[in-house]
């Protein structure tokens, strides 16, 4: 989600410098994005960043940066002048690779989550970051775009995300409810739990089938703006049904953290949130219909 703007819009020296310490698992990256008054409307940044000689400097902040703690290297949209001045907010937004160590690029805070605690969320500040000029990513003023761009890969792996950890959580309850006696038989036998998973079965099978269409449209760089956001819509609503139902088949032992589904349950929380929230979803399946 981070790195492929750099494989994307990078120089050839800055691809050579960084690419093979991050396919290696040596440097971590996060993207730099959102800010404390808006995620998902990327024209309404308002981090900055002017030209200096043979330098940029950055200064701003942003929120809810995923790996924000320990990357090596942040990928930084910042608004660039007088980009926007003329109405159309998108213009002058520019990205930026800055590498962890840069003075000024400081870790404001490590937020404590709900879930999804195996990565940590940062928020972050920037005050007069300086970056060589080398590190402009692609051409001034057009970052909005490959934000856009990298948004549907992410969206994509959030559907892909969505349909696996579903399906290992009907795994899990499955194997859970034909040991789990209840009544004198297992819990597997009972009408109203094989209807249930039975239901759960199919929801999880229609977001495979939904997800796996889109990602033929992706490979085959066929516009999928619609059915990529119809993904991300659908998968995350059906993981929010999938996480409750599964908890509840479990019991009290659903509630329990000595149960993987406890976790699921907490995790699959941020779907409906992170990547656009399932209402900029249905608004930008509205546009693609033109409504």
């Amino acid at each position: 989600m981070a790195s492929p703007h750099l494989y994307w819009t990078g120089s050839e020296a800055l691809k050579e410098r960084y690419l093979p310490g991050i396919c290696a698992g040596r440097r971590l990256c996060c993207i730099a994005v959102t800010e404390p008054g808006g995620g998902s409307d990327v024209a309404a940044i308002k981090t900055r960043a002017v030209r200096d000689g043979d330098q940029y400097v950055l200064n701003g902040a942003k929120m809810f940066i995923t790996n924000g703690v320990l990357s090596d290297l942040y990928f930084v949209a910042a608004r660039l002048p007088p980009g926007g001045t003329d109405g159309k907010r998108h213009r002058g937004i520019s990205m930026f690779l800055v590498e962890r160590g840069t003075p000024g690029l400081t870790v404001s805070r490590k937020l404590d989550k709900m879930g999804m605690r195996a990565s940590d969320t940062a928020e972050l500040s920037f005050q007069d970051v300086r970056v060589p000029v080398e590190n402009l990513l692609g051409r001034e003023g057009v970052g909005f775009y490959e934000v856009m761009r990298v948004f549907q890969r992410e969206r994509l792996v959030a559907g892909l995300h969505s349909v696996a950890g579903c399906q290992r959580a009907l795994e899990d309850t499955i194997a859970y409810v034909q040991e789990r006696q209840a009544f004198d038989s297992p819990l597997s036998k009972k009408q109203v739990v094989r209807h249930k998973l039975a239901d759960l079965a199919t929801l999880i099978e229609a977001g495979r089938a939904l997800t796996y269409s889109a990602c033929l449209k992706f490979a085959e760089s066929v516009d999928a703006v619609k059915e990529i956001s119809m993904v991300k819509l659908f998968t995350a609503d059906m993981a929010q049904k999938v996480a409750y139902d599964c908890v509840q088949l479990h019991g009290g032992y659903g509630y329990m953290r000595e149960y993987p589904i406890e976790r699921f349950f907490r995790d699959t929380r941020l779907m409906t949130i992170g990547g656009g929230t399932s209402e900029v979803m249905k608004e930008i399946i509205a546009k693609q219909l033109a409504l």
